[in-house]
């Protein structure tokens, strides 16, 4: 049976999720300069040589930008790329396993909106 938090993901994939997930909740906005590596790394007890994985990362992909000599920022138009990138992605990799693990459950929507409502 396979894992729904995916436990044996890589520590740059967890940290640029983490700094995705910030993006996403506004923490960031477009514009904003993302703490330094060092002290992300700090901050996070992770290595330095990982987040600066995880940041490059997020800049091959877009969503933030170097200024050099300055540092990293998030770019324009990353909010709706990450977003729509995640929802993407909930959809077709981490639904169909949620959707068979209630299967699984025998529970129903109900059962689920119960519980959020509360």
């Amino acid at each position: 049976m396979t894992a729904i938090n995916g436990d044996d993901t890589p520590v740059y994939l967890k940290l640029r999720g983490m700094i995705s997930a910030m993006i996403l909740d506004g923490d960031y906005v477009e514009g904003d300069q993302l703490p330094s590596v060092r002290s992300f790394a700090a901050e996070h007890g992770a290595n330095p040589l990982t987040v600066a994985k995880a940041y490059q990362s997020l800049q091959d992909r877009g969503f933030v930008t170097v200024r050099r000599g300055v540092g990293m920022f998030v770019a324009e138009g990353a909010l709706e790329r990450l977003r729509d990138e995640e929802r993407e992605s909930f959809l077709t990799q981490l639904w169909p396993r949620i959707h068979q693990h209630i299967d699984r459950l025998g529970l129903r929507a109900s059962d689920l909106l119960e519980r959020t409502e509360a």
